[in-house]
């Protein structure tokens, strides 16, 4: 599945923006966060955070960090993966965190790791990317964001195909002025907190299963 790459999109200059932003961060929210896990450890039986194999630059997998917004053992009950309105797998503490997007605050880890960047493609979990047309490969030029431009652009409410397009326009047309606008909008959109129900109404995962080859045929 991996793809070798010499430097993903964006080069020094993008790597230099996210630790010039996000290590700060880190530390500044760093309280928050020690006060969010306690609150998420108190209201339901688990860990604090939620660690899920997904797939970054170049088709390298690693661990994203969420804190837990579902009960334990939630991927295997259900709509499995996939969060529907009103999921009765969802805690009381975690539909707060999700409303709010601070459930994704651990991903500042994953940023200054190198796993992530603040902009960029959303990571995927490998059943998905499994089903990538060679031209939607293309969407793994880039590290994976914690947002980018298909988020500002319509959220989760767009179709997955629809999304991946636009995240290949974004690689395509990168520029750290064009970062920059993104996490401006992106905190816009925080404060507004006018579609905060994107993760419930996201449409289904789109892309067709592609067939197996039989190494045998070969």
């Amino acid at each position: 599945m991996s793809t070798p790459l010499s430097d993903p999109v964006g080069g020094r200059a993008k790597r230099a923006l996210d630790l010039a932003v996000a290590v700060p961060l880190l530390v500044a929210a760093s309280p928050v966060m020690a006060g969010i896990a306690l609150w998420v450890r108190r209201d339901s039986p688990g860990p604090a955070l939620f660690r899920q194999t997904r797939i970054g630059e170049g088709g390298r997998p690693f661990q994203v960090l969420k804190f837990r917004t579902m009960v334990v053992g939630a991927q295997q009950m259900g709509a499995g993966i996939r969060v529907v309105s009103n999921d009765s797998r969802i805690t009381g503490v975690g539909r707060i965190l999700r409303r709010t997007s601070l459930d994704e605050l651990p991903q500042l880890v994953n940023v200054v790791r190198g796993d992530m960047s603040l902009v960029g493609p959303r990571p995927t979990v490998p059943e998905q990317v499994e089903r990538y047309t060679d031209h939607q490969r293309r969407r793994l030029l880039a590290r994976p964001g914690v947002t980018g431009l298909a988020q500002v652009t319509g959220r989760q409410l767009i179709p997955w195909s629809e999304r991946i397009e636009i995240d290949i326009t974004y690689i395509e047309r990168w520029s750290m002025r064009r970062d920059l606008a993104i996490i401006a909008r992106t905190a816009l959109m925080l404060l507004r907190r006018s579609d905060n129900q994107y993760r419930d109404a996201a449409p289904a995962f789109d892309l067709p299963e592609r067939p197996h080859r039989d190494p045998s045929s070969s």
